[in-house]
C-alpha cells in the first residue's frame, strides 16, 4: 500500500513539473524583446524577431496572434506552427497601443 502511495505522489510531482516546463515555452509578443521572441518561437531567428519588435513599435500592440502575419517575413504557416507558444497580452506600461 505504501508503494502505491509513493508511486502516486511521484507521478503527480512529475506531472506538475512537466506542466510548468511547457508553460515556460510561451512568449508575450507585446512585451518580449527580440531575443526572447527568437528563443521561444520555432522558425523565428534574430532578424524576424527584430521585425516583430519593429512592427509592434510602429503599429502598436498586437491584438491577436494572426496579426503577426502582417510582419514582413512572417506568414500564417509560421503563426500556426507557434500558436501554442504565442501570448497576446497587454502592451508594456508606458507604451502607446494604437
Amino acid at each position: 500500500m505504501k508503494s502505491i502511495a509513493i508511486l502516486a505522489k511521484s507521478l503527480l510531482l512529475s506531472l506538475v513539473l512537466t506542466a510548468s516546463a511547457f508553460a515556460a515555452d510561451k512568449v508575450n509578443i507585446n512585451t518580449a524583446d527580440a531575443t526572447a521572441i527568437a528563443d521561444t518561437l520555432t522558425g523565428v531567428g534574430p532578424s524576424k524577431a527584430d521585425a516583430i519588435v519593429a512592427y509592434r513599435k510602429a503599429n502598436g500592440a498586437f491584438k491577436s496572434a494572426d496579426q503577426l502575419a502582417s510582419v514582413k517575413g512572417i506568414g500564417l504557416k509560421l503563426v500556426e506552427k507557434n500558436r501554442d507558444r504565442i501570448v497576446v497580452g497587454a502592451a508594456a506600461p508606458g507604451k502607446a497601443a494604437n
